[in-house]
């Protein structure tokens, strides 16, 4: 079976067909780095990621090329930087960091790039101007603006009409456009803002700009896959596609587009502008990455995904099952190739909930054996979960991890000690007390000849 998956400019499913198979492209748009990123960004990279493992798997690591791009210049970023005090640099940098460490602690992959758009500020300029000489970009009191008219195709990806288009403008409707959903390539920076001298005079690139020269700079003119949330379809990727086609003489900009559909929170989506964000470094601190992983991938990945603290309890009491099999299977180099029907699901358009089912059926049937057969069994099951990200933790310290419920592994530890020392002075009835009141906690203490250990049960 052939790799397809569901394209939203076709609106369908395709079969997925790489314009070079040595050079597989995909870009995925990154976030803007002026705080904490909430777990609705999260299911987006979570998702592509899985995505690169896939196309990984079908094409070989070398051949594969991923780019997520961080906006480091924007509204937002320099506000921050007035409220707080802090130089921009300074924030951009702590909070692509902290993004960085939030998803490597969700086993996800490092891309192949990260390109920041303040490191392509001529690149921008020399695109504008393209545009400019084209006939569809003009200049307009400082500001640089894209001709909506210029594109014919305006408005396909997202299948929206010209109100939206209006609504959807990135900056207010303003006397100097020719139409009112123009949208922004360059604009003047105030004095007390950052800014880049251009022939328009002093200023900065448009959002959706950046992402089209980074694309072009790191990839090449069409991509094979471009993907984001639901939400930027329009107007972002709707305007990345408009600019780069009459940059490039028509030349599309991806040949497949893939977009993830929202976490909700009730009835709502999640968005910082609702104010129902749940942020994905504060979830780190109760969850371990691996179950908050399997919770974003939980749902198919172009469903709305319902996220609440029971989602994270079914998540993380699956993963125990799993590792509580993979306990006795030890690190191997001669891992086995994931089983063919694993690989089957994630094939037909990531097919998450599918390859759930499959998971657990391989490990029931690797349950009812013994000896080699079940530990073939169990490399089998761990291969088919590594595809995914999953099962990258020791067995042991996975259930002595922390896991939003009960006690830490510092508090144990410490009643551990003290429950060694009742014993030592013969107080066993301290000693039972400390092992009952951690058995109702869910912790089991097996006591060996080198002393106690303890797992959640």
């Amino acid at each position: 079976m052939s790799l397809a998956v569901y394209d939203t400019m076709a609106r369908e499913k395709r079969v997925f067909e790489p314009a070079d198979p040595k050079r597989v492209t995909m870009y995925v748009c990154g976030p803007t780095v002026y705080n904490y990123t909430h777990i609705g960004n999260a299911r987006s990279a979570i998702v592509f990621d899985l995505l690169f493992r896939v196309l990984r798997h079908e094409y070989g690591a070398a051949h594969v090329v991923y780019s997520r791009n961080f906006t480091d210049i924007d509204d937002k970023i320099i506000t921050a930087s007035k409220e707080t005090g802090a130089p921009i640099d300074e924030i951009t940098k702590k909070f692509a960091q902290v993004y960085t460490d939030e998803l490597d602690a969700l086993n996800a992959l490092a891309p192949t790039g990260t390109p920041r758009a303040t490191e392509h500020i001529p690149d921008m300029i020399a695109l504008i101007e393209r545009l400019i000489e084209a006939g569809a970009a003009y200049a307009a009191e400082g500001h640089v603006l894209f001709s909506i008219e210029a594109f014919a195709d305006y408005g396909r990806l997202s299948g929206v009409d010209g109100d939206e288009m209006i609504a959807g403008a990135r900056v207010e409707v303003a006397p100097y456009k020719k139409n009112p959903a123009d949208f922004v390539l360059w604009k003047p920076a105030a004095d007390d803002e950052p800014g880049w001298e251009s022939p328009w005079g002093r200023g900065r690139p448009g959002w959706h700009l950046e992402c089209s020269v980074m694309i072009e700079k790191g990839l090449g003119e069409t991509i094979d896959i471009h993907c984001g949330g639901q939400d930027l379809r329009f107007p972002h990727h709707e305007n990345e596609i408009a600019q780069s086609a009459c940059a490039h003489d028509g030349a599309p900009l991806a040949r497949y587009w893939m977009h993830n559909g929202f976490l909700r929170m009730g009835t709502d989506k999640m968005s910082k502008s609702l104010g129902n964000v749940v942020l994905t470094h504060e979830l780190l601190k109760d969850w371990p990455g691996e179950v908050i992983r399997w919770a974003l991938l939980s749902a198919h990945y172009r469903q709305p995904l319902e996220w609440t603290e029971d989602l994270l309890r079914q998540s993380k009491r699956q993963l125990d099952r799993f590792y509580r099999l993979l306990e006795d299977v030890a690190d191997s180099k001669d891992e086995p190739a994931p089983p063919e029907s694993i690989v089957l699901a994630l094939k037909d358009d990531l097919n998450t909930p599918e390859a759930y089912a499959g998971l657990h059926e391989l490990r029931d049937i690797a349950a009812q054996m013994e000896g080699e057969a079940r530990r073939n069994a169990a490399l089998r099951l761990r291969a088919a979960g590594r595809l995914m990200g999953f099962f990258q933790a020791d067995p042991a310290a996975w259930f002595k991890g922390d896991s939003g419920d009960g006690p830490t592994a510092e508090e144990i530890d410490a009643l551990l000690a003290k429950r060694a020392e009742a014993r030592k002075a013969k107080d066993f009835a301290t000693s039972d007390k400390i092992r009952d009141d951690l058995a109702a906690q869910g912790i089991v203490i097996e006591d060996g000849p080198d002393g106690a250990t303890w797992r959640r049960a």
